[in-house]
């Protein structure tokens, strides 16, 4: 059975499972009724519909596969179990498309809109224009506001082309809600929240910022919170496993694994280093390591707190996404002790505040939604052991390729500008005249896929056509819904299986399932819990919260996963 024919075949919940075959029967039956029924039908026949949610959650966890919940969920007893045995789950989760990474995964989350279509296909992106490489959130015009030292730089959202949910709510809901997203990464709790909010919050080197494009002075809660919680007195902390070194699935010093300097390549791993090093570099560690995801938790239960979140007359909004898993990964990669261990303290960390918001919101009026930005690459070097082929692709030497190839043509010179990740940018007017040059183009293509591990390459104008993002190439499809006209690359490679664009010890960023397969779990008021084998995307978790916000997206390419919602009471 294909993954397309596996996708129409609903999972039943662990209930159901329990049932003979009349009785499994007649819950599909019911839950057919539930979700085809019309709301007044519905109300009708259940009297206990439930009310809107009063506060939208959002948990992110960058890097997070979406096999890990039943790889390593079995040692999990807190909140990533009760999202997994409670939610909706969409085991089959996915990204429809290649760039697979930070900036683009949480716009798509953020807005229920593809790349395509919210314009942040990559992190950063090589800008013709300017003769230079823009982050995703680089805007000048939006000074970064600190709450420690004084900050350089700024970042908002402006090159995000369509509003985020947030956005929605802030616009059509009176009273207007509060807009809280809290991480580690500007692009994160940038694109949770859009173009505005109560407060976002993010960490720029070793201070906690906002921008004027959110605030023009610090929160002051946040800035509370901060002074009186310093980062600085947790450096001196060591990372230790949780649980007994038995439970763990991998050995604790895997092949191609690269730690941060400082640390070994086995447990424990101390925040303070061997010695050696800068404040920096122990700054550097304390971001990848559990001590960081609970500090998130304990600012976000400060948000609840502070701002009374959830308790007033109106809806409000609250985004944290956790980013020390990816920074771990990276180094690590998915089979590692390292990589368990976070899952294990992410567990106690999401536990944490959702009991908190049992206490303050209350069990039954919010809605939490749970997903991932991308996941995770196997570390090439460990397939490689296993039989298969696997490795790195030199980008260097295709670069370097590329232009050797080109002299011929176009004569000496430089003609690329550019390459970041899958994308190749030639220099002013020299992809019109490749284009104008058939033979020449040829033997670029060649070239490029003669590269080992390169598995495709696509033109721009091959992506920008029509009907793209419906070929029966799936990969041109992926690599279509992925590219953004004046920001994406001239040319697109992809990478084949087990074959990575990175010096890391692994990453993400490609088409194949381990980087798209997320986890995407609805829990919370409106929410029939279960578990779906129906097609799904984090697209669709904005068009899903605004429908129980009763709020309409700008331009969501997403879907409402109505099959796993109780219709709220409309009056």
């Amino acid at each position: 059975m294909t993954r397309s024919d596996r996708a129409a075949v609903p999972c039943p919940s662990t209930r159901a499972r329990r049932l003979g075959a009349s009785g499994r029967a007649a819950v599909v039956a019911l839950v057919a009724l539930a979700v085809t029924a019309s709301p007044r039908a519905h109300a009708r026949q259940n009297d206990a519909a439930p009310a809107r949610p009063k506060l939208l959650v959002m948990l992110v966890v960058d890097q997070m596969r979406g096999d890990y919940i039943d790889r390593y969920g079995g040692q999990w007893t807190g909140g990533l179990r009760r999202l997994a045995d409670e939610g909706a789950w969409f085991r089959e989760a996915g990204y429809p498309y290649l760039n697979t990474v930070t900036c683009a995964g949480h716009a798509t989350i953020g807005t229920g809109s593809l790349p395509r279509t919210h314009g942040l296909a990559l992190n950063e992106w090589w800008d013709r224009t300017a003769g230079r490489e823009v982050t995703c959130t680089a805007d000048p015009n939006a000074p970064l506001v600190s709450y420690g030292t004084p900050a350089k730089g700024g970042d908002s959202s402006w090159r995000l082309e369509v509003p985020t949910l947030a956005d929605a709510l802030r616009a059509q809901l009176d009273p207007a809600p509060r807009v809280v997203t809290v991480s580690l990464k500007a692009r994160a709790a940038i694109m949770l929240a859009g173009h505005g909010g109560t407060a976002v919050t993010w960490m720029d080197g070793n201070d906690w910022v906002t921008s004027t494009a959110f605030a023009d002075a610090p929160v002051p809660f946040v800035q509370r919170f901060v002074t009186a919680n310093p980062v600085a007195a947790e450096l001196g902390e060591v990372w230790t496993r949780a649980l007994d070194a038995s439970a763990y699935l991998f050995a604790d010093d895997g092949l191609g694994e690269r730690p941060l300097r400082g640390w070994g390549p086995t447990f424990p791993h101390p925040l303070a280093g061997d010695g050696t090093g800068t404040d920096a570099d122990r700054w550097e560690r304390w971001r990848r390591s559990p001590y960081s995801d609970a500090y998130l938790g304990r600012l976000a239960e400060a948000a609840i707190d502070a701002l009374k979140l959830g308790q007033g007359p109106g809806l409000d909004y609250l985004g944290v996404s956790f980013s020390a898993l990816d920074l771990v990964g990276h180094r690590f990669g998915p089979r590692s002790q390292e990589v368990q261990d976070m899952l294990v303290g992410l567990d106690r960390t999401v536990g944490h505040l959702l009991d908190h918001l049992d206490r303050t919101v209350g069990r039954g009026r919010y809605v939490v939604a749970f997903s991932a930005d991308h996941g995770v690459a196997p570390i090439p070097e460990q397939m490689a052991a296993l039989g298969l082929s696997a490795g790195r692709v030199d980008l260097r030497h295709m670069a370097s390729r590329v232009e050797e190839v080109l002299q011929p043509w176009l004569g000496p010179g430089r003609h690329l500008a550019a390459t970041n990740y899958t994308d190749l940018y030639f220099a002013p007017g020299v992809y019109d005249r490749l284009r104008a040059r058939p033979d020449a183009m040829r033997a670029v293509l060649a070239a490029i896929r003669a590269e080992p591990g390169i598995w495709k390459v696509y033109r721009s104008e091959e992506l920008q056509s029509a009907d793209a993002s419906a070929a029966s190439d799936l990969l041109m499809r992926a690599a279509a819904e992925s590219y953004v006209p004046d920001r994406s690359g001239d040319l697109l490679v992809v990478p084949r299986p087990y074959w990575i664009l990175s010096s890391d010890a692994t990453t993400h960023g490609s088409a194949n399932w381990y980087d798209q397969h997320v986890p995407l779990v609805l829990m919370g008021a409106g929410v029939r819990p279960g578990q779906y084998l129906t097609r799904a995307s984090p697209a669709d978790v904005a068009p899903t919260l605004a429908f129980l916000a009763g709020v309409t997206l700008a331009r969501p390419d997403g879907r409402v996963l109505s099959e796993a919602l109780v219709l709220p009471d409309a009056r």
